[in-house]
């Protein structure tokens, strides 16, 4: 179980959190940024990784201890693979405190996927 009740973590004012790419209605995505978006929408695109990405997000503490997610019908070992898959892809970050990895979501990720789709054609 997490071990940070009470710890107060940073809050990130919007001004500081800068998405990467331009919305898909205001103008076309560059090749650079086509491969990046890509590469964190293939990430999220296997359920596990979804679910464990949506379970590190919505924790209370805003960053979440590997064993407190990892309930989500695969094994330990197949949890850590797809908790990699998400960190390559940009999408969290990670620290090692003792024997337990805590994993946090990127802010400028969840910025930068609102903006890229946050904008629909009229």
């Amino acid at each position: 179980m997490s071990n940070l009740s009470g710890v107060e973590l940073p809050v990130l004012e919007p001004e500081a959190v800068a998405p990467c790419c331009p919305p898909l209605t205001s103008a076309e995505l560059s090749e650079a940024d086509a491969v990046k978006m890509a590469a964190m929408f293939k990430a999220l695109g296997d359920p596990v990784r979804l679910r464990l990405f949506s379970k590190v997000a919505s924790h209370p503490d805003g960053e979440a201890c590997v064993c407190d997610i990892q309930d989500v019908g695969v094994s330990q070992p197949t949890v850590s693979h797809h908790l990699k898959k998400l960190k390559d892809a940009g999408l969290l970050t990670s620290e090692r405190r003792g024997t337990w990895v805590y994993y946090r979501v990127e802010p400028s990720v969840l910025a930068a996927m609102g903006q890229l789709l946050g904008q629909a054609a009229a």
